[in-house]
């Protein structure tokens, strides 16, 4: 068991995980406006796993408080060889889906690192921490793979694009649930501002406005509609029992699973 409990370990603290969340968001824009291109959706992948490091080791390692331990020389190995094959795929892109890319890379590095003297770095910023991340999700797993393929502008995009939005932004909810004992108090993240329980009445709103858009769109698919509101139950059911009590893993490992299981989902009745 213990052997078990570290692989699981390493294939979350290492970004693998939340990696093949993003991965599977791309896959299911792609799928939904008929791409096929798998170089974005890697490229989205290995970018994920170098950003998600960066953002998590970098202030540990700039302060000297980080102890390399295996799994973290692991991860630092993981990191570079992510980092090539990002730069590789990179160049695989159109020049304004690496436009873009670079955009996303520089919203990440205002995330981390303190660019103006004597100021904190925007994951520090009251109140910022869950848009830029939302943000970001949306540009990598929505604009990406849409500008990449050269496709003609429709409304349907703009709705894919809140829709993803309020998916991430509901995510990130029950996250910021999960580490209210934990986070700076100056953060000022949602449940620190209004609470737990209207935490969660933001969330249920979000969910509703989030099936609801679907009938926006020109086209509508049962299939697609039926797993939608599969994953938005599930969703609501994760936000409704998230509390500071919970595990790490109900949010590190099963949260950011939903959505791998809706592409998995999509695939299968697809």
């Amino acid at each position: 068991m213990r052997f078990l409990k570290n692989i699981v370990d390493f294939y979350i603290n290492s970004s693998i995980h939340v990696a093949f969340a993003v991965f599977s968001l791309v896959q299911l824009t792609q799928f939904i406006f008929k791409i096929d291109n798998l170089n974005v959706a890697l490229f989205a992948f290995f970018g994920t796993i170098v950003g998600y490091n960066f953002v998590k080791y970098d202030a540990l390692a700039r302060s000297k408080k980080l102890h390399m331990s295996i799994q973290l020389k692991t991860i630092a190995v993981l990191s570079f060889l992510s980092f090539i094959a990002t730069g590789y795929y990179f160049f695989q892109l159109q020049r304004i889906t690496q436009i873009i890319g670079v955009a996303v890379l520089i919203l990440t590095l205002l995330y981390t690192l303190p660019f103006f003297p004597n100021k904190k770095n925007a994951r520090n910023w009251a109140g910022v921490k869950i848009y830029i991340v939302a943000l970001c999700w949306v540009g990598v797993t929505v604009f990406l793979p849409i500008i990449n393929a050269d496709y003609v502008w429709e409304n349907s995009i703009l709705i894919l694009a809140i829709e993803r939005f309020i998916l991430v932004f509901v995510l990130i909810l029950i996250f910021e649930i999960i580490d209210l004992k934990e986070d700076d108090i100056h953060l000022k993240t949602v449940p620190q501002q209004i609470g737990i329980n209207r935490t969660k009445y933001v969330g249920y709103a979000f969910l509703i406005i989030f099936v609801a858009l679907e009938f926006f769109k020109t086209s509508l698919e049962m299939r697609v509609i039926l797993l939608k509101l599969g994953i938005s139950i599930t969703v609501f059911c994760f936000l409704f029992f998230a509390s500071e009590k919970k595990s790490k893993y109900y949010s590190t490992f099963w949260v950011e699973s939903i959505p791998i299981f809706w592409w998995i989902l999509l695939f299968v009745f697809s």
